[in-house]
């Protein structure tokens, strides 16, 4: 079985990667598979899945530079050519024809392999060559890959064709007369009208051949986790309640399987091993705090060892969603060229704004900036290197590459800290402000608590409906160790000092603080352009989004800051120019 499977992957990747399946069949027959053999069964079925994953993994690029580079925490070095100075200063206006970073056709190309896929799964299904549980799981897990790069499109280009046909030609996409423009909100209905009917919501069942390891990688985070996805479709469409629900549903999906350290560790920001450093928090050798040396950098231990860490169990505890980049196939690690200095181009770096939102903060052993900052990023010289993507390619001293040869690395998409901060994101603007702030601080158990109490019976909890329904009790007399009880909020576990709320401005204020957190513990991992936009939109405040491109321009001396800024207080700026040249 493993043998077909694996034999299903090469064919997969030959077929999709290297090219659209339409351009791979009009090669010779006796070249190739012709496509009636590409559909014979759940094998075939496979290999053409985790074909749309290897070419969803050639927007990796892309979608850092759209949701990073676009917006205020990273920026370009001396190296990087005018295209990548044009997206940085985001005057879309300005931004050349010939940009490839804005070519929005490769996006298109996954969603036409989506299509091709999905109707063939229903032909399949007709033909009864695999069962309804095996055509649901595989039919909405290609769905919901169609509608995040659908809903990237809408986030980046504003007014984007939805097409569901499976087009041979990708330039077809272009014609206006079948295939109007729809605007974002128009296309973010469809997108949760199909992903509220997909059949099937949950991950793959564990026995399901697409979960077998392959290579030694686990693929249970391989596959994009749908209910995420839902989520944050409906925090798009401001529904915060049904945001909540979906995000909820991930937060607790381990609850109930494996042993307790599955219920209280895994999506739930677990707080640090003090004694250990064993952990995913930031921290300090045990009696050193105050000694700034000894804070825990490392690839194994703390906070900055996610990035880079085998899927082990800790790793587990943090990431939802992560598609590997292999050396020996196809496409190539496209981080190491942007990011590192050794064996890299270097070509984009943190901005001056991104060092000054982490020298704002004071740790709480009292040094004056976020060890984040020293966790996410190191120095050569005065320029930055983002290690977030290098970390498995670099040595951590030297910065030198470990193997010039081995590029491996991850497209980071989804993790807890997103999670828990979207979460608190959509619980703050249905009124739980108190939730979010624990959520944000340092802990569910904490902000419900009242410390003069030894008996923990009817604290340390909410008290309220699903989703907001949270329990942290973590009592001696009576004994209690309930599910949250080890949630140490985000800024507990990043060792930073807790945000005071002035209760008359709370929702807005929470909001912002949210935003900044998000900044400060994600900075470059594809989410910051979403994050400001979706706020600009909300509150209908071209500023919120204009003042922060604003601070990152005027900072680094770009002469266009006044004139961006006034530009992005209209939105029809936010958006990139849809266009790519038609192919002869």
């Amino acid at each position: 079985m493993k043998k077909n499977f694996i034999y299903g992957l090469s064919v997969a990747l030959v077929c999709f990667v290297g090219s659209s399946c339409s351009k791979f069949l009009d090669v010779e027959p006796e070249e190739v598979l012709v496509k009636e053999q590409m559909y014979r069964n759940i094998y075939d079925a496979d290999a053409a899945v985790i074909g749309v994953y290897g070419k969803l993994l050639s927007l990796a690029e892309q979608h850092v530079l759209w949701n990073e580079l676009r917006a205020d925490l990273l920026t370009v070095t001396n190296r990087a050519n005018p295209y990548l100075q044009e997206i940085s200063t985001n005057d879309v206006g300005a931004i050349s024809a010939d940009n490839p970073y804005v070519n929005p056709r490769k996006f298109y190309e996954v969603i036409l392999n989506c299509n091709d896929v999905l109707a063939n799964f229903q032909i399949m299904r007709e033909e009864n060559k695999f069962t309804p549980e095996e055509y649901n799981q595989r039919f909405s897990d290609i769905m919901a890959v169609r509608t995040w790069v659908y809903l990237q499109l809408g986030i980046h280009f504003g007014r984007v064709p939805y097409v569901t046909d499976p087009l041979d030609d990708t330039d077809a996409v272009l014609d206006k007369g079948k295939y109007p423009l729809l605007e974002f909100e128009q296309l973010l209905a469809q997108l949760i009208a199909d992903m509220e009917a997909i059949p099937y919501k949950l991950l793959y069942a564990s026995t399901e051949s697409l979960m077998y390891a392959v290579d030694g990688y686990d693929m249970e985070r391989f596959y994009i986790n749908k209910r995420t996805l839902l989520g944050d479709l409906h925090l798009w469409n401001n529904d915060y309640q049904k945001a909540a629900e979906y995000y909820k549903l991930v937060m607790t999906s381990y609850d109930n399987l494996g042993n307790d350290n599955f219920r209280y560790d895994r999506y739930k920001i677990k707080w640090a091993e003090i004694s250990t450093n064993n952990d995913i928090a930031v921290g300090y050798l045990r009696y050193r705090e105050q000694d700034v040396r000894t804070l825990i950098n490392s690839k194994t231990q703390g906070w900055r060892s996610m990035f880079s860490r085998t899927q082990d169990v800790l790793w587990n505890t943090e990431w939802v969603w992560s598609l590997p980049f292999n050396s020996n196939f196809s496409p190539q690690n496209p981080f190491i060229s942007l990011f590192a200095a050794n064996g890299g181009d270097h070509l984009l770096k943190p901005s001056l704004e991104s060092f000054d939102l982490w020298n704002s903060q004071t740790q709480r052993n009292g040094v004056p900036y976020d060890a984040r900052r020293d966790l996410s990023v190191s120095m050569i010289g005065q320029e930055g290197i983002v290690t977030k993507y290098t970390d498995e390619f670099s040595d951590i001293g030297t910065m030198l590459p470990i193997d010039k040869f081995q590029r491996n690395g991850k497209w980071h998409l989804y993790r807890a800290a997103k999670l828990h901060l979207r979460f608190a994101e959509a619980a703050n603007r249905d009124g739980h402000h108190r939730l979010a702030v624990g959520l944000l601080n340092n802990g569910v158990g904490r902000i419900y608590d009242d410390p003069d109490q030894t008996d923990k019976t009817d604290i340390q909890q909410t008290h309220l409906p699903f989703p907001y329904d949270f329990n942290a009790r973590n009592g001696n007399n009576p004994h209690y160790r309930d599910t949250w009880h080890r949630n140490d909020g985000l800024r507990g576990r990043a060792y930073v000092t807790f945000r005071e709320i002035n209760p008359t401005d709370s929702l807005t204020q929470v909001e912002n603080y949210l935003i900044e957190e998000a900044a400060l513990e994600m900075a470059f991992e594809g989410s910051r352009w979403e994050d400001l936009l979706r706020i600009a939109m909300r509150r209908n405040d071209p500023s919120f989004l204009a003042d922060k491109i604003y601070e990152k321009l005027s900072k680094e001396g770009n002469p266009q800051a006044d004139a961006v800024r006034s530009k992005l207080m209209s939105r029809e700026n936010w958006y990139l120019p849809f266009t790519w040249d038609v192919a002869d």
